[in-house]
């Protein structure tokens, strides 16, 4: 073999090996990647049964409910539409309703989103960047400009 073709060998086997690696990575990575969504993107069928998102928007006014233990049941609206929230554990303090809010958890058959995850803006100005993008679009936001 010559030396060009070595060159051009060895080139194309780092490069296949390259792939492969690639590849393996977003295989295992697969189940972890969680996607961002709205009310509306559920209401619209974007996610189906059993998908592992992130749902975010504004906490229902009237909608918290403490029931006994550490289960909370709540709404979360892009004033559009709303989906019912389970979350099994203690919420941030700053959670309260009209707050903006971004939960992690499955989507269930019967529309009803159980979280495992929740929380709430940090402080009077922070909103997640995709909640207040959310929130822009629909034409609800009321915080300054990011």
């Amino acid at each position: 073999m010559t030396r060009k073709k070595r060159r051009l060998v060895l080139i194309g086997s780092a490069g296949s090996v390259l792939v492969i690696a690639v590849a393996l990575v977003l295989f295992a990575l697969r189940d972890q990647i969680v996607f961002f969504r709205t009310p509306t993107d559920i209401a619209e069928n974007i996610v189906k049964t059993g998908d592992r998102v992130r749902l975010g928007g504004l906490v229902a006014d009237g909608s918290v409910d403490r029931a006994s233990g550490e289960i909370v049941r709540f709404a979360v609206t892009d004033t559009e539409h709303t989906i019912k929230v389970v979350y099994k554990g203690i919420l941030p303090d700053l959670f309260r309703e009209g707050q903006g809010v971004v939960t992690e958890g499955i989507l269930g058959e019967d529309g009803t989103f159980t979280a495992d995850s929740v929380l709430a803006k940090h402080d009077e100005n922070y909103m997640p960047k995709e909640v207040a993008e959310a929130l822009k679009d629909k034409g609800v936001w009321q915080g300054e400009e990011q």
